[in-house]
């Protein structure tokens, strides 16, 4: 058998596995970045009226310790998806851990709101790596048929972290009426990144990674662990291909891998737009909307006027946790949806229903009376806003840059698509708490309108454009999504 064919039939393996146990244990294991992403984003939300309390910082300065986790995350994304196609993904997946762990210490020990900074500027960092090193090792090690929806499910981790600590922090709050409890919300992070960090340290290789290395016989010993009863024939294919690399690119094999420039080849230029610019849309508007739920929740007055800090911020927080139920909602519909439908046409879908829950929520604060008479519609425009996003651009910006681009540049397109989405989050964590305090929340909602049907406009023109323009040879859209 020649090296091509022997090499071909390693994947084949490898993409036509039946789903088995270990293949949900490493779907687990590569979640994690995305759990603790929507974990520390919630914990910082409902922590942050205790630490304005505490410290007495100004709008700026609430600004910069809520973007610090999504500032972070543009250069551990930025960093961490180029180091992943050079040294494994493994490596990057129990750095990143490491950073986190050591942020949220950080942050949970802080004497002021400088230090609070900096360490949520590590945990951000760490979920940026992990980010794109996450979702390259997902989509490498899940059979072919069940790929997609192995996407969805990890970003839907994010909801997941989003609830788990809305029940740890209420927990805590319904007991608790210290004020410097927001403490211990921050260190549960920490906690929850050692004990990725201890079970990562069993998990394999990336096997396609591997073999554009070179290091077949890794490979296979890699691949046995998830198709054990193939293990005569994965070493007899790994002899037949010795030390030759797979290479699968669009672009012209070179002796180093290929560095984030050839992701504006003319081969990628329109795929690289239409993985990152719709997702820094879409991060914007979820990071700032999201982190600042309790915020804007205690803006409206949901807690009332003439009760404690403590007791207005477990209002605030289960007010927060009801309407993050309807991200996991979200999330689960997407997982029929997506896979029927396509992930563009549900990107345009979910970006539209974005607009129109800022705009319900818009209305129900313009009406006669105010946001507390209209509690019902206010609500109701904070779960169309989550239930869309999740079902559309929360699952689909993640999961476009694995199947769109090849194991040499997987990692580093999701890391730059990852990295452009957290500047939008920067943006968005910066920018509303100062628009809140000189303009009112009105000028937020209408502002989060405008910035989803952007995220539509740009979806709808550059997969219209890819579809007709430039041709798919590696990892083709379904026809389904090649107009949206």
């Amino acid at each position: 058998m020649t090296q091509p064919n022997a090499q071909q039939s390693i994947l084949t393996l490898l993409d036509d596995a039946p789903m088995k146990p270990v293949h949900y244990w490493l779907w687990l294991l590569s979640s994690g970045g995305t759990l603790l992403d929507g974990l520390s984003i919630f914990s910082l939300g409902v922590a942050m009226p205790l630490i304005v309390r505490e410290m007495g910082i100004g709008a700026d300065k609430v600004g910069l310790v809520g973007a610090a986790i999504v500032l972070g995350a543009i250069f551990g994304a930025a960093l961490g998806g180029p180091a992943a196609d050079r040294f494994g993904r493994k490596k990057l997946l129990l750095a990143d851990m490491a950073i986190v762990a050591l942020g949220s210490v950080l942050s949970a020990i802080a004497p002021g709101w400088v230090v609070v900074f900096a360490g949520q500027l590590l945990v951000g960092m760490g979920i940026g790596i992990d980010f794109p090193v996450g979702g390259a090792y997902v989509s490498e090690a899940m059979p072919k048929r069940n790929r997609g929806r192995m996407m969805v499910a990890t970003i839907a981790c994010q909801s997941v972290g989003m609830l788990l600590a809305a029940a740890l922090t209420i927990l805590i709050l319904q007991r608790s009426e210290n004020p410097h409890i927001w403490r211990g919300f921050l260190a549960i992070g920490g906690a929850i990144a050692v004990v990725f960090l201890l079970l990562r340290l069993g998990i394999p290789e990336s096997v396609r990674w591997l073999m554009t290395r070179g290091r077949n016989a890794d490979a296979a010993r890699a691949l046995e662990r998830i198709v054990p009863e193939a293990r005569r024939t994965v070493e007899s294919l790994a002899a037949a291909t010795g030390s030759a690399t797979h290479h699968v690119a669009l672009v012209e094999q070179c002796q180093s891998p290929p560095g984030l420039g050839t992701l504006f080849h003319r081969q990628y230029r329109s795929r690289t737009i239409l993985v990152a610019v719709p997702w820094f849309l879409m991060d914007m508007a979820t990071y700032g909307v999201g982190l600042f739920t309790p915020v804007i929740l205690g803006a409206i007055h949901l807690s009332g006027n003439s009760v404690g800090a403590v007791t207005a911020d477990l209002a605030d927080a289960r007010g927060s946790a009801a309407i993050d139920l309807f991200l996991l909602v979200g999330f689960l519909v997407s997982l029929w949806a997506v896979p029927k439908f396509g992930r563009i046409r549900m990107q345009v879908v979910g970006f539209g229903g974005m607009a129109a829950g800022m705009l319900i929520l818009l209305i129900g604060t313009k009406l006669p009376g105010g946001a507390l008479e209209h509690l019902p519609l206010v609500f109701a425009g904070f779960i169309v806003f989550n239930l869309l996003m999740n079902a559309g651009p929360n699952a689909t910006t993640f999961t476009l840059a694995p199947e769109l681009f090849p194991t040499q540049l997987r990692a580093s397109a999701s890391g730059f698509a990852a990295g452009t989405a957290k500047l939008g989050a920067s943006l968005g964590v910066f920018v509303l708490p100062i628009v809140k305090s000189n303009f009112g929340i009105s000028a937020v909602l209408g502002l989060m309108t405008v910035v989803s049907l952007a995220g539509l406009i740009v979806t709808a023109v550059v997969a219209q454009e890819i579809a007709e323009g430039v041709p798919l040879e590696l990892h083709q859209l379904p026809a389904s999504e090649r107009r949206p």
